[in-house]
Parts: structure tokens; sequence; C-alpha cells
């Protein structure tokens, strides 16, 4: 089997059940695992990545006015991979190609490969697309192991159960997803909060990523702020972070503990590591540095 991903949480879901030796092709974000590295690149971004929150905001904007993808697609070097299966994902076209685009594709390859349409938006969706690609790669006994281990993993964070942990006090949680324009998290992030003990006061579960003032995040009452940006690792966050001239956004920030996680890695891709993610918002909620977790001290 010849196997083509197009987006990295599937790259990291078909490693992790034991079947990276089918990938040939991979999307020019994927990092994870790191025998991905030699493998071709069949995407490439369409907005320079390097720029500034607030203009890649303004160039997704313009790339949608247009009609022009967030991401290109080398669809002569996937003909020339011969994929029997590619995976895709339903979720968001800035992020991944679309899987509108791709099923065209597929549909002028001869032979036509399969295409799988990912699109998790909660927990349990993530573990379901964990189940559907073990099934397309033969990879069922597999899936269903490795998503009973990250539901166990999950479990153990917060012994007790959720009314033990009301009993205790939660901690009042803000997710940051993006800093210009301000985003706070959606999708799987709530859940996480809550399985590391946490009460997420932006999102809602399978929600999508909602834009708010830094005085509607004021009015939130968080006790706790964490920033986890959408494809960005602690370096540029904290950069990112840095910037920052808002008087509203400093107010927010220097009035309590700000964590930096590494979003591209623990938050974004709706695989296996945001199991990961969810061990490390725990840790940042009992004070403790982690693996891509860092605290930061906004400059007053």
């Amino acid at each position: 089997m010849r196997v083509v991903t197009l987006l990295p949480a599937a790259t990291e879901i078909v490693a992790a059940l034991g079947a990276a030796g089918t990938l040939v092709g991979v999307s020019h974000e994927c990092d994870h695992p790191d025998a991905v590295a030699s493998l071709p690149r069949v995407t490439a971004p369409g907005i320079d990545a390097s720029l500034s929150s607030a203009a890649i905001d303004a160039a997704v904007r313009r790339a949608r006015a247009d009609g022009r993808a967030s991401v290109i697609v080398d669809a002569d070097r996937i003909r020339l991979l011969r994929p029997d299966v590619i995976i895709t994902q339903a979720l968001c076209d800035v992020c991944a190609v679309s899987d509108g685009s791709v099923v065209d594709l597929a549909a002028a390859l001869e032979p036509a490969p399969l295409v799988v349409v990912l699109g998790g938006r909660t927990i349990d969706g993530v573990l379901r697309d964990i189940d559907t690609v073990g099934r397309h790669l033969g990879r069922e006994g597999e899936a269903a192991d490795l998503a009973a281990a990250l539901t166990r993993r999950l479990a153990a964070l917060a012994p007790g159960g959720p009314r033990a942990s009301q009993a205790l006090g939660i901690p009042r949680v803000a997710c940051v997803e993006w800093l210009d324009p301000l985003y706070l998290a959606g999708h799987w992030v709530p859940e996480l909060v809550a399985a590391a003990g946490g009460e997420d006061v932006g999102g809602e579960p399978g929600g999508h990523s909602f834009p708010r003032t830094w005085a509607e995040v004021e009015r939130l009452r968080p006790d706790v702020v964490i920033v986890m940006l959408c494809g960005f690792g602690i370096g540029r966050a904290r950069a990112e972070l840095d910037a920052l001239t808002d008087p509203a956004a400093r107010a927010v920030l220097s009035a309590r503990p700000v964590w930096i996680l590494d979003g591209n890695a623990y938050t974004s891709r709706p695989g296996p590591r945001i199991v990961d993610g969810a061990e490390r918002i725990r840790a940042a909620l009992h004070g403790r540095a982690a693996e891509g977790l860092a605290r930061y001290h906004f400059p007053i």
C-alpha cells in the first residue's frame, strides 16, 4: 500500500499505527516522527508563515476573497507517487488542503486512489479518525489499541472525576490560539483542559475557535492563560507575545500566570499528541514546566 498524507495529524496517526512504511508522500508541514523527514513533500505554503500574526491573517483573508488556496498541492508529484490512499481533512482550509479539491485531484488520477477524509472536532472525533485510518490501512487492531491507550492516559489526569475536581475548585483557563487578531481555542482544546482538571472559559467542545477582545478575556476572569498558537512552537509564540503593544493585552497577561504551550506539536494537530497536550496543560495548572511548555512573564 502506498499512502500520501496531506496534513501532519494524518501522518502522525499513520505512524502511530505502525504504518509509517506505507507513506510515500507527506505535506510540507509534516515533521513528526523523525522518520518522515526524508519523504517527498506534496504541498507547499501559499502564505508566508514568517509574517506577523496580523499579516498572516490579512493574507489568508485576501486569499479567500480571491479564491486562492492557503496550501498549494503538487498534483504532478502526487501523480508520480502513484498513491493507493490519500488522506486529507474537512476541518480547516487554512491549515491544510480541503477535501473537495483532493477528491477532484484523485478522480483525475489513473488508477484513482481512495480519498480518506478526517474531520474530528472533539476528542471522540479524533479517536474515530484513528479508527478510520486503521480500517483503511488494515490496522484495525492497532487503532483500537491506540485509542484505548490514549483514553486511559486522559482518564488518569484527573483522579476522582469531575465532581471531585469541582469540590476542590477548578482553575479557570483561557486558551489563546491566535494573538492578532485574538482567537480563543475551540474544537478539542476545551476537553483537553477539562481532562487536565481545569475549566476552559472561552471555548466550547467541538466549536470553532472564537474571536475575542482582550477586554472580553478579562471579563471571563481566567486564573491562567495558556498561549497555544496554531502552527507555532514556543519560540515563535514568545516572539509574538513580546511584540504585543495593546494595553488591554498587557493588562490581562501581566495580571495572572501565562504559559506557552507548543501549539504546533500538541494542540493544533488532531492526532495522538493532543493527549500529550492535555498532560502539559495539567502541568501548567500545577505550575510545572515541561518539554514543550514554558512559563512566560509579560514585561510590565
